[in-house]
């Protein structure tokens, strides 16, 4: 007991340290984020990320599970523009992490990124030890991705653990995910707001009686109904905003609860005022609406009608950008729970990309 007592003041001390001797000018944060006090920051939505550079080749990584109930989580990082893997955060109190260092560069660049999606739980970064220098950011052009599961690159990886074992959040890969990948293959910053099972109108297994839809948590910056959350502030002003929502207002869901037919008349109308809501708020964003890869047959035809009806909606609109269709190809997933795996996010990534660099070439 008394060890332990020793190592949790030495950890406190050690972010004491940690907190003081940095600065505002020392870390980029990306993605749904929110900061706290002494240079601390909470890490929410998929592949939020921050990142910083230092000299010297020691650097341990402060970070901390936090949730409305214990469990683990993990980030992603990135070494040097070289990706070197994930951690897994274990529940409990902040835990110290060691970088190790293998090239003899004088000045190195860390980015950690958050493997899972907002539903999974917040991540506390509460420092480094490492020896900071200065970082700026780069003008990029913006995209942010707007989805479900499939966007999240949630049951995409069971390459540390298999499909049958483990939790959901432990198959996600945010990092890996068709927008990341697409993004950075066109140097383009990005921000991710997705959230499993959710869609437009309804959910994967629900009427939008008992969960919250899209439209219901998308200002929320935790994407949560929660009211004692932060509003998003919409700081992050995307050149383009990509919406791919309709693979479960289509699902059967489980085959037990009571599922309606699809209504396309509600999904178009919650479409459209959605829309228009992002519009309010990003008024010179390029809007592309998306179909599924995993939505095919008659649902695809249906799919694609309602789309084309979306679209037509703003057909008169002269104040905004005519709104794009982007269409996936069919796809038969290899991942979890009949989900792409990274894989096939990056079959989604190449064939989405050159798509998007010629809406950004065209601004």
């Amino acid at each position: 007991m008394f060890l332990k007592k020793n190592a949790l003041l030495i950890l406190f001390l050690l972010i004491s340290i940690v907190s003081t001797s940095q600065n505002q000018n020392t870390f980029l944060y990306n993605g749904r984020v929110d900061k706290l006090q002494n240079n601390q920051v909470i890490l929410i939505g998929t592949a939020s990320s921050v990142s910083f550079n230092f000299t010297g080749n020691e650097c341990s990584i402060l970070l901390q599970s936090v949730d409305s109930y214990e469990h683990h989580n993990y980030v992603q990082l990135v070494l040097d523009g070289k990706y070197i893997g994930k951690i897994k955060i274990e529940k409990g109190s902040v835990q110290s992490f060691p970088i190790k260092i293998t090239s003899n560069k004088k000045e190195h660049h860390l980015e950690i990124y958050k493997n899972t999606e907002a539903q999974s739980g917040n991540i506390l970064f509460a420092g480094t030890t490492a020896k900071l220098t200065s970082i700026s950011s780069k003008k990029k052009k913006k995209i942010e991705f707007i989805g479900d599961s499939i966007t999240c690159g949630a049951a995409s990886d069971s390459s540390d653990i298999p499909c049958n074992e483990g939790e959901y959040m432990d198959h996600h890969n945010g990092y890996y995910a068709y927008g990341p990948s697409a993004a950075r293959e066109i140097n383009a910053d990005y921000l991710m707001s997705c959230v499993s099972g959710i869609g437009i109108y309804r959910n994967w297994n629900d009427e939008n009686k008992d969960e919250a839809i899209m439209p219901d948590i998308y200002q929320n910056l935790y994407l949560t109904k929660d009211p004692s959350k932060p509003k998003y502030d919409f700081a992050f002003q995307p050149d383009i905003i990509s919406i791919a929502l309709g693979t479960n207002d289509f699902s059967g869901g489980d085959g037990k609860k009571e599922r309606l037919p699809f209504n396309p008349e509600k999904y178009v109308s919650n479409y459209i005022n959605f829309i228009k809501m992002l519009y309010e708020h990003n008024p010179n964003a390029q809007i592309v609406i998306t179909n599924s890869p995993m939505v095919g047959g008659d649902r695809a035809v249906v799919f694609e009608d309602c789309l084309n009806k979306v679209k037509n909606a703003f057909a008169e609109d002269k104040q905004h950008k005519p709104i794009q269709i982007f269409k996936f190809k069919p796809m038969t997933p290899k991942g979890c729970l009949g989900h792409p795996d990274v894989a096939d996010e990056k079959v989604m990534a190449d064939q989405y990309a050159p798509f998007l660099k010629k809406l950004l070439n065209e601004k």
